[in-house]
């Protein structure tokens, strides 16, 4: 199957994607970010009908085999599930096998524009080895998809670019907004006046949801008196408001959360440093997984700013960046 643009937005947490169904709407999907080292033998799919099979693909990256998708186990023995938290995550084999897998899990064969997004503060480090990386004819073991260029854009602009498309009569040429991204490890922001960004303004830094569960795991760990590796069923149980399960207790996560406010305000300060009171400013929008953790210290960072997260904080970056790349097509033919 060929398609004009397709986006991926590789998170540290989870892994999204957006492209044009045949019906002409935005089709999407999304898997946690664990790249996990595949088994030697599978039994998953000879239960007779009793065991299910999961939905994973085995994605193979320098011989090495690794599996991806929706159903990929979220434990593992001493909390190795194959999840990358690091600086230059972008250039690690983890980072290449989801990206395989979400064009595995959409069927396509021939892209014409792969549009990939960074977070602000390693847009320049890392852009090239992307655009180099993941063009021309792709290999991951069991499918090959041809990619004719890719395009890499700020996290964030995902954001922006979804919200104004989603609600067109809200932003103005010259309107200023502060479009705030909150990740799985980082936490990015951008000041834009319309669409033009104000690199002083726009800024990132490292984190995200996940120090927040980290520093969960390790409250409770304290309180049980045994170590806690298992951060992304902590991100799970506080995204569905379910207790925690532990050694036979369950245990209700609301007050660690609490007591990792400090780490949250730490960001926010940072960020307020970087982009001042914003008087001018239209709103300030939340985007990312980590959106609504951090958006009551955001509120009282910004008392008198409209804040507001978008709708499905999750995809909006993917979809913004499908959205961008199907503009900047647009152009390139017109001028064509």
């Amino acid at each position: 199957m060929k398609t004009s643009v397709f986006a991926i937005d590789v998170g540290y947490g989870n892994t999204k994607y957006a492209f044009r169904a045949g019906s002409g709407t935005i089709a999407t999907g999304m898997f946690p970010s664990l790249a996990q080292l595949a088994a030697s033998r599978a039994l998953s799919g000879y239960g007779e009908g009793v065991l299910a099979s999961r939905k994973v693909a085995v994605i193979t990256i320098d011989q090495i085999e690794y599996e991806v998708g929706p159903d990929v186990s979220l434990t593992a023995a001493y909390g190795k599930t194959g999840r990358a938290l690091s600086d230059d995550y972008v250039l690690s084999n983890n980072y290449a096998a989801l990206l395989f897998g979400a064009l595995h899990f959409s069927g396509v064969t021939h892209i014409e524009r792969l549009v990939l997004g960074l977070p602000v503060h390693n847009l320049k480090k890392y852009s090239a080895v992307l655009k180099e990386r993941f063009s021309g004819e792709l290999d991951f073991g069991h499918s090959r998809v041809v990619v004719d260029k890719v395009i890499v854009i700020p996290q964030p602009l995902g954001s922006l670019v979804f919200a104004k498309y989603s609600r067109e009569g809200d932003f103005g040429p010259n309107d200023e907004h502060l479009v705030v991204d909150v990740g799985y490890f980082t936490t990015d922001w951008v000041y834009a006046n319309g669409f033009t960004m104000d690199d002083k303004r726009s800024g990132g830094m490292p984190g995200g949801a996940s120090q927040i569960y980290q520093r969960v795991a390790n409250l409770v760990a304290r309180d049980e008196g045994d170590e806690v590796n298992g951060i992304e069923m902590i991100d799970k149980a506080l995204r569905t408001r379910t207790p925690f399960f532990f050694y036979g207790k369950s245990i209700d996560l609301a007050p660690y959360l609490e007591r990792a406010d400090p780490l949250i305000t730490g960001v926010v300060k940072e960020m307020q440093n970087n982009v001042g009171q914003l008087p001018d400013v239209r709103s300030i929008m939340l985007s990312g997984g980590g959106a609504a953790l951090y958006a009551p210290a955001i509120r009282e960072a910004f008392p008198r700013v409209v804040i507001e997260v978008i709708d499905s904080p999750c995809l909006a970056n993917a979809k913004g960046f499908l959205l961008a790349g199907e503009g900047s097509l647009a152009r390139e033919r017109r001028a064509a």
